[in-house]
């Protein structure tokens, strides 16, 4: 695909299919959603990156890979950047990209809560009749989380194997609920994909928690009230949806962009 002139779209295009996606206002209030770098002199837009995390090594990706736009699904801009040199690797990759005219724009807790995003992606693990959020939204289908009745009852074993292949782990964590075992079977689940503790604490009664990590004692919790737990690590219970949204994003748009997921994002954390 050309980046002459003509070829692609313009930026606000793109920006008008992402809210048409998921707009900005099922975002949590606390943060930082949206476009977030747009360079002074403007290009079309014909290659997108995403990405679930933006590191200075997907920030070089971008650039080699020809991209004019990254979609980083974390902000990498949260703080308040005070001045922008070369102390930090956030202020680098910000300088960077300017210097590059490459445009950022990041989306977070607004897929999480929009219907087809990144709870609904990590729920189509298992085979349930009715997905509803845990902390409703602006309407029904949107909010915080997903708490899941299955069809047919499985084991939690097979829970497991089912998070290791849409997740693409050979390894999870899990905490077994009280008086529970690997071979007992699970009817409801409650998921929240990244950091779930504050979002699973709502969910009163339930089979099996699900999400990238918890705090100790939100574990413990859980497994004391008899409520199993499997932990991914933070982003590997959202990267995935990634690889599938490139394909509805490009049909979004026309087929006039080429949309490439990274190959330099992964968690950081890796088990030894």
């Amino acid at each position: 695909m050309s980046n002459s002139e003509g070829a692609g779209l313009k930026l606000i295009e793109v920006l008008t299919e992402l809210e048409n996606f998921a707009p900005k206002q099922l975002s949590e209030s606390w943060d930082n959603t949206g476009l977030l770098l747009q360079p002074y002199t403007q290009r079309q837009i014909t290659k997108i990156l995403l990405t679930n995390d933006l590191t200075e090594n997907v920030a070089l990706e971008a650039k080699k890979s020809g991209c004019e736009m990254i979609i980083s699904y974390h902000p990498p801009i949260f703080a308040p950047l005070k001045s922008i040199v070369q102390s930090s690797w956030k202020e680098r990759i910000v300088s960077f990209l300017l210097e590059n005219r490459i445009s950022l724009y990041s989306p977070h807790t607004s897929w999480d809560s929009v219907q087809g995003g990144v709870n609904d992606w990590l729920a189509s693990a298992f085979p349930f009749s009715e997905a509803t959020p845990i902390i409703p939204g602006v309407d029904p289908n949107t909010g915080a989380g997903r708490l899941l009745k299955l069809k047919t009852g499985i084991t939690l074993d097979d829970a497991v194997t089912s998070v290791k292949q849409i997740t693409g782990l050979k390894h999870v964590r899990l905490a077994l609920g009280n008086g529970k075992s690997i071979k007992d079977i699970i009817q409801t689940v409650a998921l929240c994909a990244g950091s779930g503790g504050s979002v699973l604490k709502n969910v009163v009664n339930g089979d099996l928690f699900l999400t990238g990590e918890m705090l100790h004692h939100d574990v413990l919790d859980a497994a004391q009230r008899g409520i199993s737990v499997i932990l991914t690590n933070h982003s590997d219970s959202e990267r995935g949806f990634l690889r599938g949204f490139s394909s509805i994003l490009q049909d979004k748009l026309n087929n006039r962009i080429q949309v490439l997921v990274s190959e330099c994002d992964k968690d950081p954390l890796i088990t030894v």
